[in-house]
């Protein structure tokens, strides 16, 4: 009965203030019912529905009922934290997306260069790559939409679609003399959050962009991948969470796991016994014990800093760069309907020390400022021996063209060495941050030791 009261009331708010009049008698016995056990606040209920009512009789324009409710619950979400959130329709699509790493598209990744969309890169093994969409192209024209005049993001909404849906691309293309018109058919492309190469034999470096539902299973299969290819046990690994904006919660345990063989890797505590989780490592080690850098910075969040956190806790790895993000909460997707959701923030989540990192970060045990380093690339006048007035002479400058040798007192220009491309830079050169991280993984070995002793 109280709970029918209740629901009444508030329909009838919702509606305006003649449905309150309606229901004049309901609402005197659901607010008796409310004030004596403290079930609602009714005096707010009533400032939202004067409100409400206000807004429909005095807005300058029409607004629909369904909108304004909308924007009654996003602004009541926003009001909370800045990660709960209202989703509908698209956006709700987008985050289901996101949260599998999987959506209907063509498989390129993109930017905006003069009013057009760039390809930066087409992805392997998608539409786009199959159909010679290359990096540098310029997409002009989308179906015949001009991109002209459209955001980024308009163009990448039109982009994506329903797999098994066409499209065509009108592109310009260095050293083609007309527009090239590529048809593509979109599909289901799967992001790839793991990458990884071998910096030197043994020495394993592994990108995490984001954590997503299968990113563990990408990772070991990586590791394993590296391993054959160094034909030997690994001698150290470096992950690298730099950047890396958070994901999935169990795609962070996973990671975790696959380095920890015992005790708690992350708990959760809320307000619900939903809301509270611990999580436990499985007794396995995929290094074998081998030593771990992980690379973090301001940018590392959420389910990076889960990943950080236990292996610290846990000793099993050294975390170098600056203190992490500080997201320390937990959001749960609830669906309202097909269409719609409530994201909202259930819970806080502890390392295994019982560190909340909320507001605090992970901070690393080596502070690590980014710093970049540049070859000198013009030549260097070298004062050598022989520009030194009175030198002795070598034997074999007395066969020397004295026309071509240099005379005493002048200084003797040695050539620059030639160029190297960007490819061939020193890995200094290439990522400061990640060469000092190796040469921290090397120390152990250096000095006869090897790792997990």
């Amino acid at each position: 009965m109280k709970r029918e009261l209740l629901l009444t009331l508030i329909v009838c708010m919702a509606l305006g203030v003649g449905g309150i009049a309606v229901a004049e008698e309901s609402v005197a016995e659901a607010e008796a019912e409310v004030e004596k056990e403290k079930i609602a606040p009714l005096e707010s209920l009533r400032q939202f529905a004067e409100v409400f009512t206000r807004v429909k009789q005095s807005y300058v324009e029409e607004v629909d009922d369904d909108e304004l409710i909308r924007f009654a619950i996003r602004g009541m979400l926003d009001g909370l934290d800045p990660h709960s959130d209202f989703v509908i329709e698209d956006d709700y699509e987008e985050l289901q997306e996101n949260t599998s790493g999987e959506f209907g598209g063509l498989g390129i990744e993109v930017g905006m260069e003069d009013g057009f969309v760039k390809v930066i890169s087409p992805i392997d093994d998608t539409p786009a790559a199959a159909a010679g969409v290359k990096a540098g192209d310029l997409i002009i024209r989308l179906d015949d939409k001009p991109v002209k005049g459209m955001t980024l993001n308009e163009a990448v909404d039109v982009m994506r679609g329903k797999p098994g849906t066409s499209i065509t691309l009108t592109i310009l293309r260095e050293g083609a003399d007309a527009p090239v018109v590529v048809r593509i058919e979109r599909d289901i492309i799967r992001v790839k959050s793991v990458k990884g190469r071998l910096l030197e034999k043994s020495y394993a470096y592994i990108r995490i962009s984001n954590f997503q539902q299968h990113t563990s299973k990408d990772m070991v299969k990586r590791i394993d991948n590296l391993r054959e290819d160094s034909e030997g046990p690994l001698k150290g690994l470096i992950l690298d969470l730099r950047n890396n904006p958070g994901g999935v919660l169990n795609g962070a345990v996973a990671v975790s796991d696959a380095f920890i063989t015992e005790g708690e890797i992350v708990y959760t505590k809320g307000r619900t016994k939903s809301s509270m989780s611990r999580f436990a490592a499985k007794p396995d080690d995929i290094l074998d014990g081998a030593p771990i850098v992980v690379l973090v910075n301001e940018g590392s969040a959420s389910a990076s800093e889960i990943v950080a956190g236990a292996l610290q806790d846990h000793q099993r790895a050294i975390i170098i760069g600056r203190t992490t993000f500080g997201k320390g909460s937990v959001q749960t997707v609830i669906p309202v309907d097909e269409k719609s959701a409530v994201k909202i923030t259930t819970a806080r989540y502890f390392t295994p020390k019982g560190r909340s990192i909320q507001a605090e970060g992970i901070v690393p045990d080596i502070e690590l400022q980014p710093l970049t380093v540049e070859l000198k690339e013009k030549k260097l006048a070298l004062v050598r021996e022989s520009a030194l007035s009175g030198h002795l002479v070598n034997h074999d400058e007395e066969d020397t063209d004295p026309e071509q040798a240099p005379a005493n007192g002048e200084s003797g220009e040695v050539e620059a060495e030639p160029e190297k491309k960007e490819s061939d830079a020193p890995l200094v050169v290439e990522d400061f941050m990640l060469n000092e991280a190796l040469n921290l993984l090397k120390g152990p070995h250096i000095f006869g030791r090897q790792g997990g002793e």
